[in-house]
């Protein structure tokens, strides 16, 4: 049986100049009003310079690849309409003028008392993606099973070079950002589903963290569906990135699902991991990666050919492989979204740029 999935992405809306402006509310009224979208998820994000979709459950990448598209078109058309622009940009190019305007919902007012200069400065923008599960064992199952591959991901996924006004030196500054909260990067290895739950209430206890939402790791289990949400990656620039990502994501998940006893490569360390994952923020597919079955430092690309070998299987059961295979084809001969963002940058200037990040 085929292991569903669904996909959450976060965008910025962004004017003329590519600043971003706080415009969230009307432009989800006004996309929340088109007959298709009336029971889509259109949502707030943190800031009102962001807004967010989320698919329904999809079996297929089709379906995933098809309610991508319309959401990302309905979102596109409200923001014109409301003289801005949607962007699918991991971190905003162009620092704003004014304060950042925080989304007026209860948590985020919360949060904003909690930690001022992180959420205002929190300009970026991820894509998470959900694999359904049977129960919250198998979770933490699948938990270790993906946990040393996602910096192999965020590499593939790097969509986030720049960072107030210029280039940051990262491919992923998002993931940098990111880091600075409390509980945040590489999943700890559990036991157990009840030693998931013990911990997490140790981390709640502590008041850094106001509640389960805040475990920002890169795998967590999701609280309100039967899913492990994967939260390594940045928002795509086009649909078809995204799906790709998705689709592979859920081969490692039911990669893990079908092992019977966690490999090698789910013993890495955090500390290691950690260092992974800033190695592949920062340098993308241009440096190399920690290989998840020897803890060696090896080339990105070689990396990405273990990791396209490791899930294999599960993307020949889901029919996935020939689409994932030619996709990460293109992304390693022709760069990955920061390497799209710095050659337009470069070749035609901030109205090049600007021309490939909206929609």
């Amino acid at each position: 049986m085929t292991t569903t999935l669904g996909v959450e992405e976060e965008y910025l809306l962004l004017d003329a100049d590519g600043l971003p402006v706080p415009r969230a509310t009307a432009v989800l009224e006004t996309a929340g009003r088109s007959p298709r979208m009336r029971d889509a998820e259109l949502q707030h994000e943190l800031l009102e310079v962001q807004v967010e979709v989320a698919t329904q459950v999809c079996s297929e990448l089709a379906e995933v690849e098809q309610q991508l598209l319309s959401l990302r078109a309905a979102l596109a058309r409200s923001a014109r309409a409301h003289d801005c622009r949607l962007a699918p940009i991991g971190a905003a190019p162009v620092e704003p003028d004014d304060q950042v305007v925080v989304t007026d919902k209860p948590r985020y007012r919360d949060m904003l008392r909690q930690a001022p200069a992180l959420v205002e400065e929190q300009l970026i923008n991820g894509m998470h993606v959900h694999v359904g599960i049977p129960d919250r064992p198998t979770g933490v199952r699948v938990l270790a099973g993906v946990r040393a591959w996602l910096p192999v991901v965020l590499v593939l996924s790097a969509n986030s070079p720049f960072w107030r006004g210029r280039d940051s030196g990262f491919a992923s500054f998002r993931a940098v950002h990111f880091a600075r909260w409390p509980v945040e990067g590489p999943t700890p290895v559990f036991a157990s589903a009840e030693d998931y739950e013990a911990r997490a209430d140790v981390l709640l206890a502590t008041g850094s963290v106001r509640d389960r939402g805040q475990l920002y790791w890169h795998a967590r289990l999701s609280e309100h569906v039967p899913t492990v949400e994967i939260r390594a990656c940045d928002v795509q620039l086009d649909p078809e990135s995204a799906v790709v990502l998705a689709g592979l994501l859920r081969g490692l998940a039911a990669t893990a699902l079908a092992s019977s006893a966690p490999p090698p490569a789910d013993q890495v360390p955090v500390e290691v991991l950690r260092a992974a994952t800033w190695a592949a923020a920062r340098y993308g597919l241009d440096g190399d990666l920690v290989d998840p079955l020897s803890g060696r430092a090896r080339a990105a690309k070689d990396v990405v050919g273990l990791l396209l070998d490791h899930v294999g299987s599960a993307l020949d059961e889901a029919g996935d492989r020939d689409r994932v295979e030619a996709h990460v084809a293109e992304v390693l001969a022709g760069g990955n979204g920061a390497t799209r963002q710095r050659s337009a940058l470069r070749e035609n200037g901030v109205e090049g740029l600007l021309e490939l990040v909206n929609l």
